[in-house]
């Protein structure tokens, strides 16, 4: 916008408009701090203020400041204020006191303000000339004589008249509201007065602020300065804030026992475990406090400069994880035991197990143990019996030629010596100080110090790195990792391994194929019998028998195919050795390998369907 330097000089004696600009130009740059530095502080940052390339971290004073250009009306107007005043201070437009926002919604509310104070500027820059060209006029058309044209200074000099003189322009100051687009603040701009205007009071504020409406939160100290304040024009003031929302936090659950407990070896400085000691096993007494509700925190509703209420969302309650033998207390906030025992987290409750405690031998004083809890003997298990649960067993002694069946891990620190008749089988781990002429299922992982001559079937991985860290004789079967020190020996006693599949579901499926087999062969015999009542009734039991023979292995088989794709997607299996034995056989899927040589830091895997030896 271009205006005429007479109205200029009529308003602002001796103005010049360049110079003005060059002046604020030249005043900003004197005021701006190091790119190293919070730039800003105290007056406007312009567009031509040099950005950093890419500066680690933007102050926050930064991201707050509305930038403007030097030919912005804002800038214009502040300009011809200053030739009145010329100790002015420099402009402020900076949104402060906004935490809450991030640097997307800080940018977006500076795009609004930017908008809103340009078209403010902007007619109030355009309003200037409009009435002093009015004021102007009037006066002309009231000294000039009638049917006269109103010529220059020079034409009226010539007709002996005076110049006529320019009456004073009169434009009171002009405050300007911003609210944010949540209405949370409320900031206020005065453009001060031109001419005879009346200067910023107090009316003038009530004016404005009732018309937005304005009445939660406003900061009334500052409103009562602000007429008098030095700096209370092209200054942006919070006059409003409201009250930010505080949201219910959730309650919790505090537990005062772990949920997951894994084991720890510690070894000695000769790698060997004390496997009476593995710290696997939570004990709990009645009454002990398994855990505790912590309550929510009640929200806090909001409320915006507008006295509009912004609702909280409450916080939820928390549920305690109650399981078998746990009770909840009179008040509903902790988790006690019903008795004591074993603690145990499964299946997303707490869970507090009976333990059996046998304190001396399984043998013929106890007889053959079949409990539903946890099983803790100190003894030995004496060979020809047989310990059956549903929870854990733990051996302090030595496992014989007896029969061991956990539903959940079992230890045995002494190791077992199972006389090529000991069946041990557990639905978890194994741990075990050494293993002897036995067979061994497990569905988890298998530790121990050594093995000999054994058949493993294991669905998890098989360690056998402390201690001796040997595997001599028999047949390792796992399915997914077998790290040892030693595989064979030097007499190359014949060490069958084999990798991949789900050795255990894999054994049970070929023992249920053999009965099924054995079924259908009797079944046949029994057809050629002569018709008796007893071969009727043998028959259907038969019958009945292979049909639900029949309906385990079908089921058998797709679990198998869904393992067999989660073990796909989890990677190859590998067996891993420091040295490895002539009379190792290695079978990997489908491809076998004989070693026939000694090998020392062996990692083998399956690739393009070869075994390799890395």
């Amino acid at each position: 916008m271009e205006f005429k330097n007479p109205f200029w000089n009529r308003l602002f004696s001796s103005f010049s408009k360049e110079s003005s600009k060059e002046q604020v130009q030249s005043d900003t740059e004197e005021q701006r701090v190091p790119e190293e530095s919070q730039a800003g502080e105290g007056h406007l940052v312009t567009e031509e203020q040099p950005v950093p390339d890419a500066p680690p971290v933007v102050p926050r004073d930064v991201l707050s400041q509305l930038v403007l250009p030097l030919e912005h009306p804002f800038i214009l107007l502040y300009e011809l204020w200053t030739e009145e005043n010329e100790d002015a201070p420099l402009p402020h437009l900076r949104l402060e006191n906004l935490e809450d926002h991030s640097e997307e919604a800080m940018e977006r509310e500076l795009a609004r303000l930017r908008k809103e104070i340009t078209a403010a500027a902007t007619s109030r820059l355009e309003e200037i000339p409009e009435k002093l060209e009015e004021d102007v006029q009037t006066v002309e058309e009231e000294t000039v004589p009638e049917g006269e044209d109103a010529g220059p200074s020079e034409a009226l000099e010539e007709e002996g008249l005076e110049e006529p003189e320019v009456l004073p322009i009169a434009m009171d100051a002009l405050p300007m509201m911003y609210v944010t687009s949540d209405s949370m603040a409320a900031w206020l701009v005065v453009f001060p007065p031109v001419g005879q205007g009346r200067p910023l009071d107090r009316s003038m504020l009530d004016e404005v602020i009732k018309k937005h409406n304005i009445t939660y939160g406003l900061d009334t100290k500052l409103i009562d300065s602000l007429p008098d304040a030095p700096d209370r024009y092209f200054h942006l003031f919070m006059i409003a804030k409201g009250q930010p929302v505080v949201h219910g936090k959730d309650g919790y659950v505090e537990d005062f026992f772990k949920r997951s407990v894994k084991q720890k070896f510690a070894e000695d400085e000769h790698g060997r475990i004390d496997y009476f000691h593995l710290n696997l096993v939570q004990n709990i007494e009645k009454d002990d406090v398994i855990c505790q509700i912590v309550p929510p925190v009640e929200g806090i509703p909001g409320r915006t400069v507008l006295d509009q209420e912004i609702p909280c969302k409450p916080g939820k309650e928390a549920r305690l994880p109650k399981g078998r033998n746990t009770v909840i207390s009179e008040d509903g906030l902790k988790l006690l035991a019903m008795k004591s025992g074993r603690l145990e987290f499964s299946d997303k409750v707490f869970k507090v197990k009976s333990v059996l405690e046998i304190s001396g031998n399984v043998d013929f004083s106890t007889g053959n143990i079949n409990f539903v809890g946890d099983v803790h003997i100190h003894g030995d298990v004496s060979g020809g019996f047989s310990v059956k649960t549903v929870g854990d067993i733990t051996v302090d002694g030595v496992v014989e030629a007896a029969e061991m069946e956990a539903g959940g891990d079992l230890i045995v620190a002494k190791g077992i010596l199972g006389d090529s008749r000991a069946v041990i089988r557990a639905h978890h781990d194994i741990y075990a100080k050494y293993i002897e002429n036995c067979t061994v299922h497990s569905r988890g992982n298998l530790q121990t110090d050594c093995m000999v001559n054994c058949n493993v079937y294991c669905d998890g991985e098989v360690h056998i790195r402390t201690g001796r860290g040997i595997i001599v004789g028999g047949r390792i079967s796992a399915a997914q990792r077998i790290d040892a020190k030693i595989i064979g020996s030097k007499s190359e006693s014949v060490t069958y391994i084999t990798l991949g599949g789900q050795p255990c579901a894999n054994y049970e499926r070929a023992i249920l194929e053999e009965e099924i087999r054995t079924m259908e062969a009797e079944l046949e015999k029994i057809e050629r019998q002569p018709d008796s009542p007893a071969k009727a009734q043998r028959m259907g039991k038969l019958r009945l028998d292979l049909s639900i023979g029949r309906m385990k292995l079908g089921q058998f088989d797709k679990e198998l195919k869904k393992l067999k794709e989660r073990l796909d997607a989890q990677g190859g299996c590998k067996l891993k050795c420091d040295i490895a034995y002539p009379g190792m056989v290695l079978t990997i899927g489908e491809a076998t390998m004989h070693l026939t040589k000694e090998t020392s830091s062996v990692n083998a895997r399956m690739f393009d369907g070869e075994i390799l030896l890395l």
